[in-house]
């Protein structure tokens, strides 16, 4: 037997405790945080009409303080000493760029008040490339006859989907955005729109199985 001598042995620490930030420190870490969102071209006519709809949200709910440069072309937030929240900056940008990107304002809002929803951009030619006719063949089979198609996949797979020209922005928390990625990249690749209807009844009643 060897003898170990009790007084050598490593002692147990316990936990170390930090006290919460105080409310002043955070306001200096939030002090000097300032974010701009690039607004396209084609987008700026939109935001003036509804730039109410869209600043009020920002500064009511987030409490941050915003400006439309209009040289720059882009919104600029930055936080105030009322900003209480350590992620309302990214919120708020995250925001302001899904009505960039094409989204309603209704449907952007919902960035603000759910903590799970996210962006997901691509393009047609990652998928496939395509030109020509093909390529704008593939479009139609994703937006269908009046948008019907479009509509569907957004019903099935609780998501909001925006095409702007090549290219498509989806809205809506991970695992929906997958089934309607994986809805349009079919329909990029060509498989007909009824085949993948079947594939999205079969989906959304597994989800509606999950949530009961």
């Amino acid at each position: 037997m060897i003898e170990v001598d009790p007084s050598a042995a490593p002692q147990s620490t316990a936990v170390p405790v930090f006290p919460p930030l105080s409310a002043s420190a955070v306001q200096i870490s939030l002090k000097s945080e300032t974010r701009r969102v690039p607004i396209p071209p084609h987008r700026m006519t939109p935001i003036k009409k509804e730039w109410i709809n869209i600043f009020s949200p920002l500064t009511e709910i987030l409490f941050l303080q915003v400006r439309m440069n209009v040289q720059r072309k882009c919104v600029e937030i930055r936080t105030s000493k009322q900003t209480k929240d350590v992620g309302a900056l990214q919120k708020g940008a995250d925001f302001v760029k899904a009505f960039a990107l094409g989204f309603d304002v209704n449907d952007a809002i919902a960035l603000l008040r759910l903590d799970d929803l996210y962006l997901d951009s691509f393009e047609i030619k990652d998928v496939k490339t395509l030109h020509g006719d093909h390529l704008s063949r593939a479009i139609g089979r994703i937006a269908g006859q009046d948008g019907k198609t479009k509509f569907t996949i957004e019903n099935a797979s609780r998501t909001r989907i925006v095409l702007a020209d090549t290219k498509i922005h989806i809205m809506g928390s991970f695992q929906n955005i997958k089934i309607a990625r994986d809805a349009i990249v079919s329909l990029i690749l060509g498989s007909p729109p009824g085949k993948v209807y079947a594939g999205l009844r079969t989906v959304s009643s597994r989800m509606k199985q999950r949530a009961l």
